[in-house]
């Protein structure tokens, strides 16, 4: 079944160059109305312009589709709220959002000052959390919506040097898991995307060139598009690069039950058991857990 987006409106935050540019182009050669979002800084987060988005917009426009700018960051409430009332504004409405916008502050946690963690978690975290908390009132309401997180290996596996990066990702998985079960009976579908692709925000982390050049983001694209289709699941982390396309799930082990008077040394006794995870399975929500214990 081909996946169109003719009639609805799609924002993508951090649009103006990378991931973010490839999905608003994709979305606007299916067919969406497409909001391009970016402050235009520098990968640290500093500085802005609006000429990135806007030169998107040009692109876009250049395909024959519509599109608006807009600079505002992500961090600020009053910047992600203007977000969506720009998309409600100009094309009434907003049927897909894509979390895409990010900065980089990477530095050895002995090295992190308070102030780099802050702005990574305000961005990533509380910039996509932001974004939603604008959107998804107009979604529920409508009985529609598709938003897309994007996480990262080092959130879900950790990465030398990215702990605040990799805090802030994972957090986005957290946010997911919850906003899966409170849109679903309103057909709000939330998904995750973890993108390894060539980007400015990868050019330094040392990555040889021959691997660079096949990690294009226009690989990972693909999966966003899925995920922020009328098909998608809801509560998926896809993991999508060079055209590998996996799925990524939280798993629990069988376990032991050592009951009322378990001690540090039954613990340790039992461990081998308590770590296998050959009878591994998925929970769906954070009940499922005390519903296996009690069982």
């Amino acid at each position: 079944m081909a996946v169109s987006f003719e009639g609805k409106v799609a924002i993508v935050t951090g649009a103006g160059a990378g991931l973010g540019r490839c999905h608003a182009l994709e979305f606007a050669r299916r067919g969406a109305k497409v909001v391009v979002n970016d402050l235009g800084g520098s990968m640290d987060g500093s500085g802005g312009s609006s000429e990135a988005a806007q030169k998107v917009v040009r692109e876009i426009e250049a395909l024959g589709g519509q599109a608006i700018a807009n600079g505002a960051s992500v961090a600020d409430e009053a910047g992600a709220q203007s977000i969506v009332d720009d998309a409600i504004r100009a094309f009434g409405t907003v049927d897909i959002l894509v979390n895409n916008a990010g900065v980089l502050r990477d530095k050895s946690y002995r090295k992190l000052t308070l102030a780099d963690l802050r702005l990574v978690v305000d961005v990533h975290l509380l910039g996509s959390a932001y974004v939603t908390k604008a959107a998804w009132p107009i979604m529920l309401d409508k009985g529609y919506g598709r938003i897309v997180m994007t996480t990262s290996s080092s959130g879900l596996y950790g990465n030398f040097g990215q702990s605040n990066y990799g805090a802030a990702k994972l957090g986005l998985v957290g946010l997911m898991n919850t906003l899966k079960l409170e849109g679903s009976r309103n057909n709000v579908h939330v998904n995750t995307i973890a993108p390894i692709a060539a980007t400015r925000m990868t050019e330094g982390l040392g990555i040889p060139a021959a691997v660079f050049d096949r990690l294009k983001p226009e690989l990972v694209t693909p999966a966003v598009m899925f995920l922020a289709s009328e098909q998608a699941p809801t509560g998926t982390i896809i993991e999508a690069g060079a055209g590998y396309f996996a799925k990524v799930q939280i798993v629990e082990a069988k376990g032991v039950k050592l009951g009322d008077g378990a001690t540090a040394e039954q613990v340790e006794a039992h461990w081998e058991q308590i770590i296998d995870m050959s009878e591994a399975v998925p929970m769906s929500q954070g009940s499922d857990v005390t519903r296996k214990i009690f069982t």
